[in-house]
C-alpha cells in the first residue's frame, strides 16, 4: 500500500477534498507546492488525457508516486462545454488569473437563452506509481444536476454555487463537505480509485 505521494494540483479546493477521502487510508498526500512544482500544461481535449499528463508532470519532479484530478462542469445545451475549459471558461486564452465569480457569470451569461439546464460534473482521477508508469490507475466519476439561474451557498469552489443536486434539493455550495464527498463526482472517482488501490495491496 502507498505511504506517501504528491497531489498534483494547485487547487485548495480539491486538495483540501482529496486529502480528506484518502485519510482513512493513512496516505501523506503532500501538495506538488511542497516541491515547489510548476502546474504541468493541460493542452489536451480530454480529461483523462490531461489527469494523466498532471500526474506524470508531479511524479517526474517529486520521485513520489502522483495523484491527479481533472474535472469540469459539462453542461447538455452548451455541447458538454465548458468542459476542459471549466476553470478558465470566462478567459480561456489564459492572460488573467483564474476567476471562480468570473467563470459562474460566464456561465449564466451562455445559458442565458436556453430551457434546458441540464449538466453533470465529471472527475477523472490517475495514479502513476513512477513518471513512466505505463499502467496508470484511473478513476472517472460523474454527478448530475442542473444549472441555476442565481448561485446559493457559501461553501464548495468552482460551479457549485450554481449547480443543483436534485436529489437533495442543495447546491454543491450549500451541502457540506462530508455530504458533498459522498455524492460528488470527485467523491465517487476516489471511492473508485481507492477501491484499485487495495485490491492491489
Amino acid at each position: 500500500m502507498l505511504k506517501k505521494l504528491v497531489l498534483a494540483s494547485g487547487n485548495a479546493g480539491k486538495l483540501r477534498e482529496i486529502q480528506q477521502l484518502l485519510s482513512p487510508l493513512d496516505i501523506e498526500a503532500v501538495p506538488q507546492s511542497a516541491f515547489n512544482i510548476a502546474e504541468a500544461e493541460e493542452p489536451h481535449c480530454t480529461f483523462i488525457e490531461n489527469a494523466l499528463a498532471k500526474a506524470r508532470h508531479a511524479s517526474l519532479h517529486s520521485g513520489l508516486p502522483a495523484l491527479a484530478d481533472d474535472s469540469g462542469i459539462c453542461v447538455d445545451a452548451l455541447q458538454g462545454k465548458p468542459g476542459v475549459h471549466s476553470a478558465r471558461f470566462a478567459n480561456i486564452n489564459n492572460s488573467e488569473p483564474k476567476s471562480d465569480a468570473k467563470n459562474n457569470q460566464a456561465l449564466l451569461n451562455a445559458l442565458a437563452n436556453e430551457t434546458s439546464r441540464s449538466a453533470y460534473y465529471y472527475c477523472a482521477i490517475v495514479l502513476v506509481r513512477h513518471h513512466d508508469d505505463p499502467q496508470p490507475l484511473i478513476a472517472e466519476g460523474i454527478w448530475r444536476g442542473e444549472i441555476l439561474t442565481v448561485p446559493r451557498g457559501t461553501g464548495g469552489f468552482g460551479y457549485d454555487p450554481l449547480f443543483l443536486d436534485v436529489a437533495s434539493g442543495k447546491t454543491g455550495a450549500e451541502l457540506t463537505p462530508e455530504a458533498k464527498n459522498k455524492i460528488s463526482h470527485r467523491g465517487q472517482a476516489l471511492q473508485q480509485l481507492i477501491k484499485k488501490l487495495q485490491d492491489l495491496s
